[in-house]
C-alpha cells in the first residue's frame, strides 16, 4: 500500500507530520507535494465538509437564502512587476478566479500587507492603484485589510493575502466531484503564459520574449458560461501546478478518468519554445486567467460559443473528455497515437510564480 490513502470526499491524504520533516520549496509548488502538506498540517487539524470538499472555495451555507463561495490566498510573486501584470493585480485576480469557480459572483475582498523595511512608497502606491483596477474591472470591492512591515531582507519587498466572498448562483452545482463519463473539458485558451512570462522577468530565460502574463479576472467569463448553460458540472483555474495538476484533483474527486488530447491543447509558440530549451512540459506551468470547464457533451458547443465571445475566452478549444476508466487518472492521447499518463505535478517546478 502506497503512503498516500484517499478519504472519502476524493481527497489525497498522507500521515501525519512527523517532527523531523522540515517544509521545501516543493510543498508551495501546487502539485502532490503541496497536497500531501495541506492534508498533513491543515485538513487533518480542521476537518469540516467545506474544507474536505477539496475545492478552489468553500461552499458555505449561513442560514441565509443564498450560499456563499468564500476562499482566501497568499501571494509572494517575484519579481513584484512581470510583462503583463504584479503582484497586486494577481492578488484580486487570484481570489476573484477562486471564489468565482464555485459558480458565485465575487461580491467583496480583504486584503493584507507584509510590507518589508526600506520599500518605496511609490512602489506601494503603484501595486495598490493596480489592484484597485483589477477590482474595479472584476466589479468587486476591497473593504477590509491588515498591514505589517518587517525588518529588511525578511520580504522580499511585499506579500500580499486576499481573502474574498461572493453569492452563488441559484440553481447552480459546480464542484470538482461533478465530472461525469461523457462529459466534454474545455480550456479557455493558452497553457503556460504566466509561468514564462514571470520567468522571463527573472532574466532566467537566455532570450528575449514579448511574452505577456494571462493574468485576469475570470468571474465575467463565468457569468456568461453560466447564463448559456446553469447545468456546468466544474469549473477550475489551472494555477501552481498547472493543467495536469488541476485534472488529477478533479479526476480523484470525482473518481472518473480524464482522456486529453495532445493536439487540441493550445500552447504560444514562445512559451513551447522555452519549455523545449528548460525541459519543461507546458502542462505543469502556471496560468492565471484560464479555467478549465466540464460541462455535458449535449451542451459543450453552446458553451463554448459563448467563451469564444468573450474577452478572456475568444481562445477557448474542447480538448478532451471525462471517461469512465482508469478512474482517478488523466491521460494524453499523443499527436503520434499513443496514450501516457499525466500524473500530478511531483515536486517543485517553478517556485515564487505566485
Amino acid at each position: 500500500m502506497s503512503e498516500e490513502t484517499v478519504n472519502i470526499e476524493g481527497a489525497v491524504c498522507a500521515p501525519p507530520l512527523t517532527h523531523n520533516e522540515l517544509i521545501v520549496m516543493g510543498h508551495g509548488a501546487g502539485g502532490r507535494m503541496s497536497h500531501q502538506l495541506i492534508q498533513k498540517a491543515f485538513v487533518s487539524a480542521f476537518q469540516n465538509t467545506a474544507l474536505n470538499a477539496g475545492d478552489d472555495a468553500a461552499l458555505v451555507e449561513p442560514g441565509l437564502r443564498q450560499k456563499l463561495s468564500i476562499s482566501t490566498d497568499s501571494h509572494v510573486v517575484f519579481p513584484l512587476f512581470f510583462p503583463g501584470g504584479d503582484i497586486g493585480k494577481l492578488a484580486v485576480c487570484g481570489t476573484v478566479n477562486d471564489v468565482a469557480m464555485l459558480g458565485a459572483k465575487p461580491l467583496y475582498l480583504t486584503a493584507g500587507f507584509i510590507l518589508e523595511e526600506g520599500l518605496p512608497m511609490d512602489t506601494l502606491k503603484r501595486v495598490v492603484e493596480s489592484m484597485r483596477l483589477a477590482a474595479e474591472e472584476a466589479g468587486v470591492q476591497i473593504v477590509a485589510g491588515d498591514t505589517k512591515v518587517v525588518q529588511k531582507g525578511k520580504a522580499d519587498g511585499m506579500y500580499i493575502t486576499t481573502a474574498g466572498v461572493g453569492v452563488v448562483r441559484e440553481g447552480v452545482n459546480v464542484s470538482g466531484v461533478n465530472a461525469q463519463p461523457g462529459d466534454v473539458v474545455i480550456l479557455s485558451g493558452t497553457l503556460g503564459d504566466h509561468g514564462i512570462a514571470v520567468l522571463g522577468a527573472r532574466g532566467e530565460l537566455g532570450f528575449q520574449s514579448s511574452l505577456q502574463s494571462d493574468v485576469a479576472p475570470l468571474n465575467h467569463l463565468i457569468a456568461a458560461m453560466l447564463d448559456a448553460s446553469p447545468n456546468i458540472h466544474v469549473l477550475r483555474d489551472p494555477t501552481r501546478g498547472g493543467l495536469a495538476t488541476t485534472l488529477n484533483e478533479i479526476a480523484v474527486q470525482s473518481n472518473a478518468g480524464i482522456l486529453l488530447k495532445e493536439e487540441s491543447i493550445p500552447v504560444h509558440p514562445e512559451v513551447n519554445a522555452a519549455c523545449e530549451m528548460l525541459g519543461f512540459d507546458p502542462l505543469y506551468l502556471a496560468n492565471e486567467g484560464k479555467l478549465v470547464a466540464i460541462v455535458p457533451k449535449e451542451e459543450a458547443e453552446k458553451v463554448l460559443a459563448v467563451m469564444k465571445s468573450t474577452k478572456y475566452g475568444e481562445g477557448a478549444v474542447i480538448i478532451g473528455e471525462v471517461v469512465a476508466e482508469p478512474k482517478s487518472r488523466v491521460l494524453l492521447k499523443t499527436a503520434l497515437g499513443s496514450t501516457r499518463v499525466v500524473d500530478m505535478l511531483a515536486g517543485e517546478m517553478l517556485p515564487r510564480i505566485c
